[in-house]
């Protein structure tokens, strides 16, 4: 093409012309962004838009670059209109690189959605949020960013300050730890505050323990939570012979005085209470001054505070060496009881075995006899066995054959009593027993005229067995009717009356009655006191042994010439 062509000449014109502005444009943002002119042109859809700073106060533009936090302005479409120098040393960047960039260009991807937030509600209003911002090293910053709507050059701009929150996060990360060491050190000074004041609680109480503990007649002491001995009173000493504070440690500790026959159970026993804290009891020997071994009672508790943590342990030791002696005699003498008891019941099991056999075996032969008697009658004559010389003896001989049998029965009957030792008894109705037994002695009452007086309606029932009651009761009667006073009938009266747990039964009668030195052998096996009167001696043992072996008890009283009586106290 030729060089003279007017098409040629009219673009190279224009493409000059174009460089031109290039330069100039380029001339003008680096005067804005170094701060040379007041002014930004910012190319838009509907062409450049120039921004200038002309009218803003140059003493608050000074406030803006002196402050610590970053300051920018942005246009609609986030381009960065102006910023202090302040926001580009928080981004680590030059401000040429910051002025007219777009401010998206700074916030991480991750953010992008919460910035774009902050940016629509800015230009609603206000807004204010975090989010963390990169630097030109790459490093992310964490940010405080707030934003209003202000007018630039009559233009609508969005003004954002940018905090950082590092410094702050710091200060909020020292603050926590020193709030932390700060608990740890009051936890510290509560722990030593508590400990002191236990110290002297402790001090307090063992001072108190010392005042009261000399006092007592016993050995007392006191050792700390882990059994080391704190103290030991004037008695201890005395026992082992050393002065307070004077002559050989060793010796001194109970551990060293012990018998080495109880020096086991007991040191495993204070360990126990050591680690449980459960009282301390144990019977061992200390030896002495002397060099003997005495039996101590030792006994000791836990002294604890208000959170139940043992202070101290109290202890004393108790001569018990007598007592223990007096329990081992008892011991003995029991030991002894029990070999006699068991020798009495060989005896007895031996005696039943021989009244039993006594029994049965004299049981044949008296019968013999009494068969030979009745067959001698028979052979004897009419003439002589009437004779008066031949007639008593006949009948001596027969009251003897009787005598015999019922000794016999008496002491099978005694045997049996043996052994009714805790049989089963019931409710007996007293009057209906009282009145079958006047019918059985009816012949006696109406030939010694005798009055027979009853009143059991205080207590009309015993717990006894029937068929024993009815033996007891016709044996007193029986006595009373046959020991009557020459001189005057029989009065007898029985009545009832409850006493505390016990029915008392009362046998009172008007006859011969005892002296005094009687009374106690009334109850005695084959005990007679009155020879006019048949019986075996034994109704009254029998008696006794009934009661005594229901549970209760008899009791006589007697007087010479007077009357006797018998109470009976059955178990209810």
């Amino acid at each position: 093409m030729d060089s003279t062509d007017p098409a040629l000449a009219r673009l190279a014109q224009e493409n000059e012309e174009l460089r031109y502005q290039l330069e100039e444009a380029q001339e003008l943002i680096q005067a804005i962004r170094t701060g040379a002119v007041d002014a930004l042109a910012v190319q838009g859809a509907e062409g450049p838009r120039i921004f200038t700073l002309q009218g803003a106060d140059q003493g608050y533009r000074m406030l803006i670059e002196q402050m610590n936090e970053g300051a920018l302005l942005l246009s609609e479409e986030a381009t960065v209109l102006y910023c202090n120098v302040c926001l580009a040393d928080l981004l680590g960047r030059p401000m040429s690189e910051v002025m007219g960039s777009n401010f998206d260009d700074f916030v991480p991807a991750p953010f992008i959605e919460a910035w774009a937030e902050l940016v629509h509600l800015g230009w609603m209003g206000k807004s204010k949020g975090e989010l963390p911002l990169q630097t030109k090293s790459g490093a992310l910053v964490p940010f405080s960013v707030s934003t209003n709507v202000l007018a630039f050059n009559e233009t609508p701009a969005l003004a954002v300050i940018v905090t950082d929150l590092s410094a702050q996060r710091e200060i909020t990360a020292i603050r926590a730890q020193v709030a932390k060491q700060n608990a740890l050190l009051d936890r510290k000074t509560e722990e030593l505050r508590r400990e002191e004041a236990a110290r002297l609680v402790g001090e307090r109480a063992a001072a108190e323990a010392s005042r009261v503990l000399e006092g007592i007649s016993q050995i007392a002491w006191t050792t700390n939570a882990h059994g080391e001995h704190t103290y030991r009173n004037r008695r201890w000493y005395d026992y082992i012979g050393q002065d307070q504070g004077k002559g050989p440690v060793a010796g001194r500790s109970w551990r060293e005085r012990l018998h080495p026959d109880d020096a086991v159970e007991a040191l495993a026993r204070w360990q126990e209470s050591l680690r449980t804290g459960n009282p301390f009891e144990v019977e061992c020997r200390l030896r002495s001054a002397a060099g003997d071994y005495r039996w101590m009672l030792g006994r000791a508790i836990a002294s604890r505070n208000e959170q139940g943590e043992t202070l101290q342990w109290i202890g004393t030791y108790t001569d018990i060496h007598e007592h223990k002696l007096a329990l081992e005699s008892i011991d003995h003498a029991q030991r002894q009881l029990r070999d006699n008891n068991e020798q009495l019941t060989r005896v007895n099991v031996d005696l039943d075995n021989f009244i039993y056999t006594a029994s049965h075996d004299l049981k044949a032969p008296i019968s013999n006899i009494e068969g030979l008697l009745d067959a001698l009658l028979l052979e004897l004559p009419a003439n002589i066995a009437g004779h008066e010389s031949v007639q008593p003896l006949l009948d001596l001989m027969l009251d003897s054959v009787n005598r015999f049998k019922r000794t016999i029965e008496h002491l099978t009957d005694v045997s049996k009593l043996q052994k009714e030792h805790g049989q089963a008894t019931e409710p007996v109705d007293l009057a209906a027993v009282i009145r079958d037994v006047v019918l059985d002695l009816e012949p006696l009452v109406q030939a010694s005229a005798a009055e027979i007086d009853v009143d059991v309606a205080a207590a009309p029932t015993v717990i006894f067995s029937e068929k024993n009651l009815r033996s007891l009761l016709y044996n007193l009667l029986s006595n009373a009717l046959k020991y009557r006073h020459p001189a005057r009938p029989p009065r007898v009266r029985v009545h009832t009356w409850q006493e505390g747990a016990r029915v008392v039964l009362e046998v009172q009668d008007n006859g011969l009655g005892l002296d005094a030195g009687s009374e106690q052998k009334l109850f005695g096996m084959f005990q007679r006191f009155h020879d006019h009167v048949e019986g075996s001696g034994i109704g009254l043992y029998m008696v006794k042994k009934m009661v005594e072996n229901a549970g209760g008890r008899i009791t006589v009283r007697s007087k010479l010439d007077d009357g006797t009586t018998f109470v009976v106290y059955f178990t209810k």
